[in-house]
């Protein structure tokens, strides 16, 4: 086992290598090879939906990611993607030390919230060291606090229908020549609810720092770095992705990253 789960984030890594020259290459020229029904995008929702069940096959919906101990933190925790949003609002609540922040968790619920920070931080929490293994092929340790989002989905009571969770954040990301794209991202409720999917507001013992996702980000600890993530602004429970971004999950997906980035 420990060999195929190896194997398996070599792969990832140099696919993910792979897919991030696209944005640098001007993703326009991909558009008609990576839209909807096109046929490379039909090859690589096969091959992702394959993946997808397999890893579900093979692994126990409740397995634990590898904790570390506070000895084996040797570094900050590595900052990546985008480290400080533009966008107005959050800009507005970073001066204010986000004392106005709200998490809306919107969609196939029972119970809408509008929750603070210190709602959130009022909450039963996790404190997990957990290792970050990135597309790029780098890894970090580092020690995350946060509540469980299986904890917030139980208060906002998730309808029957619901499939998954899509993450709006405050960052945009640069596509070229296509202009800036609002960052989201999504997991199904099976990572929603693993007991270390935590949404994080504390980092190393002290209080999420801004180029590391602050006020909160989701840690999904059995998935890629790409998955995790920053600046989010909203939590919505759906049926259904193919209404956000290009249908394809998160905002690398859309530019054919595999959406269940499981290691």
């Amino acid at each position: 086992m420990s060999r195929l789960l190896i194997n398996r984030r070599r792969f990832l890594t140099a696919a993910g290598i792979a897919a991030s020259t696209l944005p640098l290459a001007g993703c326009d020229a991909f558009d008609g090879m990576l839209k909807n029904r096109a046929p490379v995008r039909d090859v690589l929702a096969s091959a992702n939906d394959l993946t997808y069940r397999v890893q579900r096959l093979l692994m126990d919906a409740d397995r634990l990611a590898p904790e570390f101990g506070e000895s084996e933190i040797r570094q900050g925790q590595r900052p990546n993607g985008s480290t400080e949003p533009t966008d107005p609002e959050y800009i507005a609540l970073r001066q204010q030390d986000f004392s106005g922040y709200r998490l809306g968790i919107t969609g196939l619920v029972e119970k809408p919230l509008s929750l603070t920070l210190t709602e959130l931080r009022n909450m039963p929490s996790r404190t997990q060291i957990t290792r970050h293994d990135c597309v790029e092929g780098w890894s970090c340790i580092a020690k995350w606090t946060g509540v469980p989002l299986a904890r917030v989905l139980d208060e906002a009571r998730a309808k029957p229908e619901a499939r998954y969770v899509v993450f709006h954040c405050f960052d945009r990301m640069d596509l070229g020549l296509s202009g800036p794209a609002a960052y989201y991202e999504s997991i199904d409720l099976i990572d929603a609810r693993h007991p270390q999917t935590i949404l994080a507001y504390g980092l190393n013992g002290r209080p999420l720092p801004i180029a590391n996702g602050a006020p909160l980000r989701v840690r999904i600890e059995r998935q890629l770095g790409y998955k995790m993530a920053k600046y989010i602004s909203a939590i919505e429970v759906v049926s259904d992705l193919s209404p956000f971004g290009r249908g394809r999950g998160g905002f690398w997906e859309d530019l054919g990253y595999d959406w269940y980035a499981g290691i």
